[in-house]
């Protein structure tokens, strides 16, 4: 058996949609499986879906407020008023500034932006910075992906003599800002059909208003921001992210090109993956270490040479924060494993002076992803007193809620059900530990603890080839709420294996199911290569991708987990250095069990672990679930009665035999003959004087030779007289095999041969015969 790491949570799609789908449209099964799992259940939802373009976007005056912010704007413009934009530091503000900077600089407008320093002026809104705007002479702010929380900075700005106008999409509180205009998606005075756009797609159609058209040239910012925001990829989203990607692989905005170069990409091949892994990190990454303005800029300008240095600055930031992190990753995972050596805590809450407060929520991120369980990572700033820092939930545990019960020693958070940020005294971080452990113990189960997968798109190897992974590409973009396919594969054959990259960690099969066959590579799995054993039938879970090589292409799976229910034998028999194979059995639930005592003896210096007889078995506590055989059993009903007493998912048949009999077999009936007249002619012989001589001149073994003596003593056919053999008087006539040395090697003989010598292939049906009769008597 081999256990999942993960709890795969399986999804079904409905067959009959799934044929009705792929038969109208002549798509193919997968295709079709996708659709369906995703919400679209007719042929007619599917084509309308497919056939997605920028006739669907809604009018921007359909959002609440739009006309008044573009009168507003459009009178600054006329009066040359100064528009400061004031955007984010991410890469949702970053693309949302640029926009609206574009839209108001062809319009000539007198305008700058302004952008908040994560460090120094937090999230949002800020009274400093809307001071400098007004010195500067502003008499209108716009702000980008912010704003619908500045109640206090917004009066600020008012009081100060300038109009704001605020696009935003973040959630709304119970009051709003007493701003000029609010655009936003959701507002709770309009009707806009669409409420899931990024602050980057409420610019745009600010951008739409005033220029009185599709600003199709901004598409591509677009595109970045709301990739790199994770909103849902339907509706307008999807329409932005499909017609932006296209854009990019053809746009001339020198910081496309340079964001591709550093990136070691093609830009003709940008896709969703490009932006969500490669773009989106590398403009994020400069403000979480410094200001973000750069990153503006570099979207900004029509200069090829200075796209590239700022695309340069950005890559070496990126991959300063990448150290950081790891960094603070190594050094909270080390506190983790000092604290917990016995596993982590249903709540992990590290803190360290010195940790970067701009990373601290990737880094809580990775733990989560290491540990499962929702986790706080904090910095301390000993100046203060604070602990400032972010935190990552999992499912089962409403972060937000949940820290929300603790408002007397967090006086500042904020958040969502899966992620928050927080400030508090560092005083108080030990008493938020223990307090929230005690809140994730009482709501959180053994299972909730293990991470979910969810898998919605059964396959079988026949219907995989690289047509059909290429026309995923008609379903893209995917994303959050159109997640992309993770693929099950159910119940085949590992044809081949073996483990692969210079540390062996990474694990390449050939998985076959009838006359199908597919290449599945498993990156940071290589253990698992130990784990395979011949015949058994697995169920793997990953994406599928096309690896080409030479010119050919192939189709592959890149597989994340793997398990099998099936129990299995590994044949460590034969194996004589036990440091080769003891690498392979599990550090817990395994048990070494020895028949003969004698067996102890040889391996108690070679196994750090307790080996066990048959009859201290029932001694034993908890599962064992992996049964090492160190030696054979007296009889096949010893085996038997262990296999009663256990239920193992592993057995490692290892069966050490110090004087095997096998080849050795039982001398023929003739050899016993003659050696019975021999001694009858001779009368007596001293077997003890000349047995060697006796032995050599037959050709038989000296063992062999004793074993017949043996025999012909125990059935009374020969006696011993002053050390000499002699004939019994009166010898009855008895079959050989009534002597019980003449028994116990036919035995011998006959279970090395079913167990010691038998092919793997006839030991397992031995072993399933035997566990599947225990099976079927306790389903009775």
């Amino acid at each position: 058996m081999i256990e999942s790491k993960k709890r795969w949570r399986l999804t079904e799609p409905d067959e009959q949609a799934v044929r009705d789908i792929q038969q109208e449209l002549s798509l193919s099964s997968v295709l079709a499986k996708i659709l369906v799992t995703r919400g679209i259940r007719t042929a007619e939802e599917a084509r309308a879906f497919m056939a997605t373009d920028v006739s669907a976007i809604h009018n921007p005056y359909l959002m609440k407020d739009m006309d008044i912010a573009v009168e507003r704007i459009r009178r600054a413009v006329d009066n040359q008023e100064k528009i400061i934009v004031y955007g984010d530091y991410d890469a949702d503000g970053v693309t949302s500034t640029a926009v609206m900077m574009t839209v108001l600089q062809d319009l000539g407008a007198d305008v700058s932006f302004m952008i908040p320093n994560r460090f120094k002026h937090g999230y949002g809104p800020n009274k400093e910075l809307f001071q400098q705007a007004y010195d500067k002479g502003a008499k209108l702010i716009v702000t980008v992906d912010n704003g619908i929380s500045g109640i206090e900075q917004v009066d600020f700005a008012v009081e100060l003599g300038m109009d704001v106008i605020i696009s935003d999409h973040h959630d709304i509180g119970e009051t709003m800002p007493n701003a000029l205009a609010i655009v936003h998606p959701r507002h709770p005075e309009g009707n806009y059909p669409f409420g899931e756009l990024a602050g980057v797609g409420v610019a745009f159609k600010m951008a739409h208003a005033l220029y009185e058209e599709m600003p199709d040239h901004l598409l591509e910012l677009v595109a970045i921001g709301t990739i790199a925001d994770l909103v849902p990829m339907h509706g307008e989203n999807r329409i932005f992210v499909k017609e932006g990607l296209q854009a990019l692989r053809d746009t001339p905005r020198p910081a496309i090109e340079a964001l591709a170069e550093v990136a070691g990409v093609k830009q003709e091949e940008i896709n969703e993956e490009t932006i969500g892994f490669m773009f989106g990190p590398r403009i994020n990454a400069i403000g979480r270490l410094q200001d973000a303005d750069p990153a503006v800029d570099m979207l900004l300008t029509e200069d090829a040479a200075q796209a590239r240095s700022l695309a340069d600055g950005l890559d070496v930031l990126n991959k300063e924060r990448q150290a950081i992190v790891k960094q603070i990753a190594d050094e909270a995972t080390a506190q983790v494993e000092s604290q917990y050596p016995d596993g982590p805590p249903h709540v992990i809450i590290v803190e360290q002076e010195g940790w970067n407060p701009g990373v601290v929520g990737i880094v809580a991120s990775k733990l989560v992803e290491k540990y499962y369980r929702p986790t706080i990572v904090l910095s301390l700033d000993p100046e203060t007193g604070k602990a400032k820092g972010s935190a990552r939930s999992i499912e089962g545990f409403h972060l937000y809620n949940e820290l929300a019960e603790n408002r007397d020693i967090l006086p500042a958070f904020g958040g969502h059900p899966m992620a928050a940020g927080m400030t508090l005294e560092a005083a108080n971080v030990a008493e938020l530990r223990s307090r929230l452990n005690k809140q994730a113990e009482a709501c959180l189960t053994s299972e909730d603890l293990v991470p979910v997968v969810d898998i919605d798109i059964p396959v079988q190897l026949e219907e995989i080839d690289t047509d059909t992974i290429e026309s995923m590409r008609f379903l893209a973009p995917f994303g959050m709420g159109f997640a992309k396919p993770k693929f099950y594969i159910k119940g085949v054959k590992v044809a081949s294996i073996r483990k692969i990259g210079a540390a062996q960690n990474h694990l390449k099969v050939e998985l076959a199911s009838g006359g199908s066959t597919l290449d599945a590579v498993g990156f940071g799995i290589g253990e698992i290569g130990d784990q395979l054993t011949p015949d058994v039938l697995i169920d793997v879970i990953g994406d599928l991708q096309i690896n080409e090589w030479n010119g050919r292409k192939k189709a592959q799976m890149l597989i994340e987990d793997i398990r099998t229910d099936q129990w299995q034998l590994f044949d460590i028999r034969g194996i004589r250095q036990v440091s080769r194979w003891s690498k392979m059995i599990p550090e817990k639930d395994q048990v070494y069990l020895a028949f003969n005592p004698e067996t102890v003896a040889v391996f108690k210096t070679l196994i750090p672990h307790p080996i066990h007889s048959i009859e201290s078995i029932d001694e034993l506590a908890g599962d064992k679930h992996h049964l090492v055989l160190l030696d054979l059993p007296e009889s096949e009903e010893q085996l038997e009665e262990v296999l009663k007493r256990l239920t193992p998912k592993r057995i490692y048949a290892h069966f050490y035999a110090k004087e095997s009999q096998y080849f050795e077999q039982i001398p023929t009936r003739d050899q016993f003959k003659w050696l019975f007249a021999f001694i009858k002619k001779r009368g007596t012989f001293d077997f003890k004087k000349h047995c060697d001589e006796l032995a050599k001149h037959k050709g038989w073994t000296r063992d062999s030779l004793f074993f017949m003596l043996q025999v012909f003593f125990e059935l009374g056919f020969v006696t011993l007289n002053n050390g000499l053999t002699e004939i019994a008087e009166s010898p009855g006539k008895r079959d050989l095999a009534e002597a019980p040395s003449y028994k116990k090697r036919e035995q011998q003989i006959a279970l090395e041969q079913k167990l010691l010598y038998a092919s793997y292939r006839d030991l397992k049906e031995w072993f399933d015969a035997k566990v599947s009769a225990k099976e079927e008597q306790v389903w009775i």
